[in-house]
């Protein structure tokens, strides 16, 4: 008898989202030598107690629970998804413990989307590429039975919500399929070229169906050209990605290589680069990402999202892992999607 184990990629990938915001949480706004000098070796940190995250994980679970209602209803289009993701967007907004530092943007636009009878086209800040889109977006890229068309769509109508800027549009789309590539077992060592091929496929692709005419809120000529100036930051940041991955020592800032992360395309490079240096070691990958100069949280959530979705549940400590908080419904919804 053959007995198949699963790595348990949803789960995994949803952990390490949260372990890493966590983590990240007491540095964001400090530089690597305030955070050394307050926490010693960055290879040696340990999990805050209380193991507390920010608003990056709070509307992961948001997306999550709205991908989870919207999929229980059916084949996931863009009606059936938006509905459900703006309540949960708009409940977060909310609620009271919606107090870890929210970004602007996402105040913004939830405070607009509570307004019932607004499109959440006009809601959308299109002006606005902040890391807020794609440090959410793993659950697309976990839930199965999704066609490419419809992970891509669903990856940028979930960012438009809140950040309708192009760049934002394109990285989280990138972001979700990184991490359903790693979860199907895609080789870490080709991931850039998978990425950068995905992107000059999509260069000039606007998902009308998805996200109606968002593009007119917006100053070009086209939806085309709209489209085009988010994938065209990305495709310049990969570039620089795979430069550094080649040539930036694990001990220096990886936000010297590919940027600090407050911006969608640089979230997804420093983000994936924290990953790709220490690809077996998915804590000292947290804690490198952790130790930067730039948005500490949200590039250790991305980071404890590939290294999550590469190398499963197990990659976690129970010591770990058992003390994040909301870790009963992290769990429920990798439980679902692993299923």
């Amino acid at each position: 008898m053959t007995v198949t184990v699963t790595k348990r990629s949803a789960t995994g990938a949803l952990t390490g989202l949260a372990l890493g915001d966590a983590l990240g949480f007491p540095t964001e706004f400090d530089d690597v030598p305030s955070i050394l000098a307050k926490y010693g070796p960055w290879r040696e940190r340990d999990l805050p107690e209380p193991a507390i995250v920010t608003d990056d994980t709070q509307m992961t679970l948001a997306l999550g629970r709205g991908l989870r209602t919207a999929a229980g209803r059916g084949s996931l289009g863009p009606k059936r998804l938006e509905r459900p993701v703006r309540e949960e967007f708009v409940d977060w907004y909310r609620s009271p413990e919606n107090n870890r530092a929210p970004g602007t943007t996402c105040l913004r636009a939830c405070c607009l989307l509570s307004e019932e009878d607004r499109p959440w086209q006009d809601a959308s800040q299109v002006g606005s590429k902040g890391c807020g889109a794609n440090m959410r977006v793993a659950p697309i890229g976990l839930i199965p039975g999704l066609s490419g068309e419809q992970r891509a769509g669903a990856a940028q109508l979930q960012s438009a919500l809140t950040h309708g800027h192009p760049t934002a549009l394109a990285a989280s789309d990138l972001t979700a399929h990184a991490v359903r590539l790693l979860a199907q077992g895609a080789e870490p060592t080709g991931l850039i070229g998978m990425l950068r091929s995905y992107a000059y496929e999509n260069r000039t692709r606007y998902h009308e169906f998805w996200l109606g005419d968002l593009w007119t809120r917006a100053e070009d000529a086209t939806p085309e050209r709209f489209i085009a100036r988010g994938w065209d930051e990305c495709l310049d940041i990969l570039e620089r990605l795979q430069s550094a991955v080649r040539t930036v020592s694990p001990e220096t800032d990886p936000c010297l290589a590919t940027g600090e992360g407050w911006i969608a395309e640089e979230a997804l490079a420093t983000g994936l680069l924290c990953f790709l240096l220490f690809v077996d070691e998915p804590l000292t990958a947290l804690r490198r990402a952790a130790c930067t100069s730039g948005d500490s949280d949200s590039l250790a959530c991305l980071t404890g999202a590939f290294a999550g979705a590469h190398l499963g549940a197990d990659a976690w400590p129970n010591a770990w892992a058992d003390r994040i908080e909301y870790r009963d419904e992290l769990l429920a919804l990798g439980a679902l999607w692993d299923a």
